[in-house]
């Protein structure tokens, strides 16, 4: 009878990085910090932006080898221009001043829905050991097939974005050639909406204007 050649794998665990104090020596905590943004100022988009904020607050707090640096976010921004964002600007500020491990994010298209964008920040981030972990993607950058992945998941983004402007364009085409228009009367003084749909003057508000 012929016996079969065994091969016996070992797998050898990743060990842990440990971060050391310049200054001191001795170990420290991982730094960490959290970004959130929403695209509208849209009431369920409120209620996104307020949960993430508690989420991370309390899971970076939660966690005895973490320490909290601080909650960066923008509301109300488009994800497709970076230089609008001023919340973002402030965050990589700190990662390139060496104040920032680890960036939270709840994924791609919240961090950023330009790829060129978006693989250039992350690369600028990985020189100066700064990771970044998207929650929805599970994927750190410290993957080594990230940059093939977040080109993926960022040009989905990038898409989808251009989607979605494209499809308010056509609306709004569609209702100037209908003659129709859309109005925020609810923030706007001296206007109310009839039951019927219609936009008409508010009497005692217009004295206001």
């Amino acid at each position: 009878m012929q016996e079969t050649n065994k091969i016996f794998i070992t797998k050898i665990p990743k060990k842990p990085v440990v971060l050391i104090d310049e200054e001191t020596g001795l170990k420290r905590k991982k730094r960490v910090c959290a970004y959130a943004r929403v695209s509208t100022d849209l009431l369920d988009q409120k209620n996104s932006y307020d949960a993430q904020l508690n989420e991370y607050s309390t899971r970076i707090k939660s966690n005895p080898e973490w320490e909290f640096v601080d909650l960066y976010s923008d509301e109300g921004i488009t994800g497709t221009c970076l230089k609008k964002r001023e919340g973002f600007q402030r965050m990589i500020k700190d990662a390139k001043n060496g104040e920032i491990d680890l960036i939270l994010v709840k994924s791609i298209s919240r961090f950023a829905r330009n790829t060129v964008d978006c693989l250039k920040t992350i690369r600028e981030l990985k020189e100066k050991n700064v990771e970044v972990f998207f929650d929805k993607e599970n994927i750190s950058t410290l993957n080594k097939d990230i940059d093939i992945m977040l080109t993926i998941y960022a040009s989905f983004a990038q898409e989808e974005s251009k989607s979605i402007s494209e499809n308010v364009k056509w609306g709004v085409r569609k209702r100037m050639e209908k003659g129709q228009r859309k109005m925020p009367v609810a923030t706007t003084i001296g206007y109310e909406k009839t039951d019927g749909g219609d936009i008409v003057i508010n009497e005692s508000e217009a004295e206001l204007i």
